[in-house]
């Protein structure tokens, strides 16, 4: 079970495929139930609403108040929510201390901190200390709880499920490179745009068959990936389980390259104390939100949630947005993490869509998903003209195993809409959990496309009849 890559831009295509374009006025369009029938999506259950944003009305409904998974269609919840809490304006500080004789290198949470930017920091220590030298060197991450794993029902070794905590860099990931004669020579590094240098907190072995492994001794990380998977050359990212390590390894070589030894970095477990030297400040939370929305970015959507909460564990800080959602009126909605990765997750498309359609909602969000072609002439939309007669979408997608999702805005033909499609098929999801792309949901996802393509355009008609919600439950 996986959320994939697809970005907002696969979704705008199909609904911008040459079926809007100079359609004529037919017979009236299908209704939800029928399209649904004829999608091909076997036992799974849908959940859609569509609300006109100009009156207010539901134009579609269709099992709107059925719970259901919301895979990273729940970004949106979480970026409402990190917004209202944290402030658009807030920034995540990784600041380097001198306490006594030891340096501390203490991360802030900066979900999108890279090796480049801590390039910089390391300079500016380098010119901070003169020539002092620390007898010590600190890591500290806990400005927020440390979570193993994002999803822990996913695979280990994939990327987008690596370990949180305050000390992030490249996204708590490290880049394996490998080359394959005889043998094969596999090589770690901190890679970044400038600079990449070697991780050597982290090693890698090849092993014949299964999968891969993971390992720590000696404070040290150890992956064992399978060699026939490799063939002769190649690259991948896996996810790094000890970030305060890694981060210290990364700064420790960088601050050398700037004329500062530094000793073995160790990690720091309480808060720290000290003179602050040097800072960096990551770019606004406005910023950050529209890379994770953008590129679905899981950690983002954890960090900026847990931050938002001030919880200690992410299963606690899921029930804190939870219960701010039902502090606003919004019901329905059983949450386990941020990211949308937990098949435990369950909303509503009626609850979805209403959250997305209220005023602050729409001002809030609708900047943040303005990103592509198609998503920056909303404003001619809004007026009814599109390219070649097609809609305009802003909205973000979800997949896990034979889970399709997608909520945003849409605008075409005079009317603009707030809507949430949710389709899964729950005991494929739950017989395919931790399974990457298994046997028949490639196939799946593409019709489930098909079928949101299909209902953001019926939805979007000038003759869709107003529709009713049921109770939210």
């Amino acid at each position: 079970m996986k959320r994939r890559g697809f970005l907002l831009a696969a979704s705008a295509a199909i609904l911008a495929g040459p079926a809007w374009a100079g359609r004529p006025r037919r017979k009236p369009a299908p209704s939800v139930a029928q399209l649904f029938a004829g999608a091909g999506l076997g036992d799974a259950s849908l959940g859609f609403a569509a609300i006109d944003l100009g009156s207010g009305a539901v134009l579609q409904a269709e099992g709107a108040g059925l719970a259901l998974p919301p895979a990273s269609t729940l970004k949106t919840v979480t970026a409402l929510y990190a917004l209202d809490r944290l402030g658009p304006q807030h920034r995540f500080a990784t600041r380097v201390l001198r306490d006594g004789d030891t340096l501390v290198l203490a991360g802030g949470g900066d979900p999108a901190l890279d090796t480049d930017a801590l390039a910089v920091l390391a300079a500016e220590t380098a010119r901070a200390v003169g020539d002092w030298r620390p007898a010590r060197f600190a890591v500290w991450g806990g400005a927020l709880p440390q979570v193993e794993q994002i999803a822990p029902g996913q695979a280990a070794h994939l990327a987008y499920n690596p370990t949180v905590s305050g000390m992030i860099l490249n996204y708590n990931r490290v880049y394996l490179g490998w080359r394959c004669e005889a043998d094969c020579t596999l090589d770690l590094q901190a890679r970044g745009s400038a600079q990449s240098p070697r991780a050597w907190t982290i090693s890698a072995g090849t092993t014949p068959g299964g999968g891969f492994g993971h390992s720590v001794a000696e404070g040290r990380e150890h992956w064992q990936v399978p060699r026939a998977g490799l063939g002769r050359s190649g690259s991948r990212w896996l996810p790094v389980r000890r970030p305060e390590a890694y981060a210290g390894d990364v700064f420790q070589t960088l601050a050398r390259a700037q004329g500062l030894p530094l000793p073995a970095p160790e990690v720091a477990h309480v808060p720290p104390a000290g003179v602050e030297i040097a800072r960096l400040d990551s770019a606004p939370l406005t910023v950050l939100l529209r890379g994770m929305l953008e590129h679905s970015t899981n950690l983002t959507a954890e960090v900026v949630g847990l931050a938002a909460s001030g919880a200690a564990t992410q299963e606690a800080s899921a029930r804190a947005m939870g219960a701010w959602l039902a502090a606003a009126g919004i019901t329905g909605a059983v949450l386990a993490d941020h990211s949308g990765m937990s098949a435990q997750n369950r909303i509503t498309a009626q609850a979805l869509a209403r959250l997305l359609a209220g005023p602050q909602a729409r001002a809030a969000l609708r900047p943040l998903l303005n990103t592509d072609p198609l998503r920056e002439v909303l404003g001619e939309a809004a007026q009814g003209h599109g390219r070649n007669g097609a809609p305009l979408v802003q909205a973000k997608t979800g997949t896990l195993n034979f889970v399709s999702c997608l909520a945003g805005y849409a605008a075409a033909e005079g009317r603009e809409i707030a809507f949430a499609a949710l389709m899964a098929d729950e005991p494929r999801l739950a017989a395919t959990t931790g399974q990457d792309w298994p046997q028949g949901s490639l196939s799946w996802v593409k019709r489930a496309k098909l079928l949101q393509r299909d209902l953001v355009a019926a939805s979007l008609r000038d003759d869709a009849a107003p529709a009713a919600l049921p109770p939210e439950i």
